[in-house]
């Protein structure tokens, strides 16, 4: 019998940047289990369509029980757990195969928007008592990390008791090096954040009633 999984994937390098610290995150943690489960690791390309194509056979290989996916976002100083997925593309800059979306839907015909379905709020108070940076964040943008969280909660519709969600990375230390006053974080630190999350996840079945809000 195929052991339960956990879905952990990360994206490609893009924009430039020679590593990207979601994949390097996913990649560590591939194989390790938490609560029991396995987690599987699966690199996405920062292609808009293609993910949604990689993603769509990730999930049918893993068949996991629970689903993260991470990002990065260059400018962050937290662990950011995203609540919302919109259904829109609008690329500020290409893809990695020059592709630039302006106002498409991921998924035509579909809702507006899915929150995501993992416990975030626990996620981060988790994360806070054990002395990591976190937040609860209300926009995972408009570029391929939005699409594949859209295109995720889209396709957990049809299948019932599956969770998923997604959270964003900052910069590695070596990337914000030639950004002067960039935030950056330590591998270490979001694989121990990452892999807290997941228990989190894996172990809290309703989130808990804490701010997670924003003024503006």
């Amino acid at each position: 019998m195929k052991s339960p999984t956990i879905l952990l994937t990360g994206f490609e390098a893009f924009g430039g940047e020679a590593l990207n610290p979601s994949w390097l995150v996913a990649e560590a943690l591939h194989g390790k289990k938490v609560a029991g489960l396995r987690i599987q690791a699966h690199r996405l390309p920062c292609v808009f369509g293609q993910s949604l194509h990689s993603l769509a056979g990730a999930l049918s290989k893993a068949q996991p029980r629970l689903v993260l996916l991470l990002g990065q976002a260059g400018g962050r100083s937290d662990l950011s757990l995203e609540r919302v997925a919109v259904n829109v593309d609008d690329a500020r800059i290409p893809d990695n195969l020059g592709q630039q979306p302006i106002d498409e839907a991921v998924v035509p015909g579909a809702p507006a928007a899915y929150f995501s379905s993992l416990p975030i709020k626990a996620m981060v108070a988790a994360l806070h008592n054990a002395g990591l940076p976190a937040s609860v964040s209300q926009t995972a943008g408009t570029f391929v990390c939005n699409h594949v969280f859209f295109g995720l909660m889209h396709a957990l519709q049809q299948q019932g008791g599956v969770r998923g969600g997604f959270m964003h990375l900052p910069y590695l230390p070596a990337q914000a090096t030639h950004r002067p006053g960039q935030a950056s974080m330590p591998l270490a630190t979001m694989l121990e954040g990452v892999h807290l999350a997941l228990l989190t996840a894996v172990q809290v079945a309703s989130d808990v009633r804490l701010t997670g809000g924003t003024e503006a």
